[in-house]
């Protein structure tokens, strides 16, 4: 019997207590809804937690169990979902308190195959609003913070989720990434993810660089939750074929480096300038990978500011149509930032835009073009330590809102797979903050650059205990 919290456990071992029936999904779902009760009046990383409910779908699996008809390896293993991910018979207000709360008819694609395999779900999680910041700061949910430090942001978009993964609200949290919101908030709070390869996790409304992914504390639950999320769903109109993966493969030692052919990749050419502790972290990892057997080599920047500017440009008209749609009592209602942010492009020319979509393009044919003679890239995942909660991005500058995507965004346009691996905390300052190691591979290689990551997680620095937060 296990001496760990129950809250902590990973899916391996859950899995192997229920089988063995040594623990019940009803104890580990207590033990998750304490964890919760007792850490979200700090951390707000949590919308429609409904301890009840989660009981319900827990009993339920118990039954299973004990009946000897489990549904596979997620049976009674606790998970959360992010908010702009419908389950059905709630609400979806997407960050933004100028939606109506209209039920959802039916669940998104990962939340129905998680469903499907019998997970309980504890509780979805919060975004900013619209999911355009990298932070916690909502207009609907109350301001989510990191956990290893209250005064500082957990990241977003997937703000919540990340936070409730390092704060142990059980092991699987699903949150989603347009421009860097799994990888951002997964290197602030120093836990795991993947944003697969374009179309991989289907999704109910697909748009471009948009996926889904896995959020956890260890490489292993990410794998097995791809396993389940990564399944076929005809609503998804870009979805990949249906994937011939053996996703129990990503266990390998750290010998799978050994020849592997690295980029390292340190300056993103636009954004932020790079923190020096971040820099000094990725260069001892990249160290550590050479030391295994992997060719490590340095490249240049491939992105340019203007690659970045026509994103933000894009995006900005997307929003600013968007909420003239709306009527100017629920416009109102938006987080300020966003608003000031949307509405500078209300006079943009077309082709302004024009220009602008074609940096999406741009950007692909770059990432693509500097990175395809490796097996992996390595670089930071975000050039600064996590800002104050209270802003709503590391500028807190809506003239300048994605300074800090230059090393995420360019593998959403180009549809590879990127992870964000804990590999290193700060010194002075903030004092052992979490620091991201990220590490892209070729598109449709979702395995590989799960293995990569396994192996660099036998081999990484001694890690912090988990936190526990104030």
């Amino acid at each position: 019997m296990t001496t760990k919290p129950l809250y902590s456990l990973s899916v391996q071992e859950l899995h192997a207590a229920y089988a063995a029936k040594e623990l019940s999904p009803v104890e580990v779902a207590r033990s998750v809804n304490a964890r919760i009760a007792a850490y979200e009046p700090e951390l707000h990383a949590t919308w429609l937690f409904r301890p009840e409910l989660a009981l319900e779908q827990a009993r339920a699996s118990e039954a299973r169990w004990l009946a000897g008809q489990p549904r596979g390896t997620l049976d009674g293993v606790p998970v959360t979902i992010k908010d702009n991910l419908a389950t059905a018979g709630d609400p979806m207000p997407l960050g933004t308190a100028a939606y109506d709360l209209v039920p959802m008819l039916q669940d998104s694609p990962p939340a129905a195959r998680l469903k499907e395999d019998g997970t309980v779900l504890v509780a979805k999680t919060t975004m900013p609003d619209l999911g355009m910041l990298s932070s916690g700061l909502s207009s609907f949910h109350e301001l989510s913070r990191n956990p290893w430090d209250l005064s500082r942001t957990p990241g977003g978009s997937s703000a919540g989720a990340g936070a409730a993964a390092a704060a142990g609200y059980g092991p699987l949290h699903v949150g989603t990434d347009i421009g860097g919101s799994l990888r951002l908030p997964a290197s602030w709070c120093g836990i795991y993810t993947l944003k697969p390869s374009f179309g991989r996790i289907p999704l109910s409304t697909p748009y471009m660089g948009r996926c889904a992914g896995p959020m956890t504390r260890t490489v292993a639950d990410s794998a097995l939750m791809m396993a389940s999320i990564a399944q076929p769903d005809d609503r998804d109109y870009s979805e990949l074929p249906a994937p011939a993966i053996d996703w129990a493969a990503f266990e390998v030692d750290p010998s799978f480096l050994k020849g592997k052919r690295v980029a390292l990749h340190m300056d993103a050419g636009c954004g932020l300038p790079l923190d020096p502790q971040i820099a000094e972290a990725v260069r001892r990892a990249a160290k550590r990978i050479e030391a295994a057997g992997a060719h490590v080599e340095e490249i240049g920047a491939f992105m340019t500011p203007k690659m970045l500017q026509g994103m933000d440009h894009f995006w900005r008209m997307r929003s600013c149509i968007d909420m003239q749609a709306m009527t100017a009592e629920k416009r109102a209602k938006i987080l300020p930032y966003i608003r000031e942010w949307a509405e500078s492009a209300a006079g943009f020319s077309g082709a302004h835009i024009f220009d602008a979509y074609s940096q999406f393009v741009a950007t692909r044919a770059a990432t693509v073009a500097a990175t395809k003679a490796y097996d992996f890239v390595i670089s930071p995942v975000s050039p600064n330590m996590p800002a104050p909660a209270e802003h709503a991005s590391p500028t807190n500058d809506p003239m300048l809102p994605l300074e800090h995507i230059g090393f995420t965004v360019p593998y959403n346009m180009s549809e590879q797979p990127a992870a964000s691996i804990n590999c290193g905390y700060s010194g002075e300052g903030l004092q052992g903050m979490p620091i991201g190691l990220q590490i892209a591979g070729r598109r449709f290689d979702d395995l590989g650059v799960l293995q990569f990551s396994r192996a660099f997680e036998q081999i990484r620095e001694a890690q912090h205990p988990w936190p526990e937060p104030k």
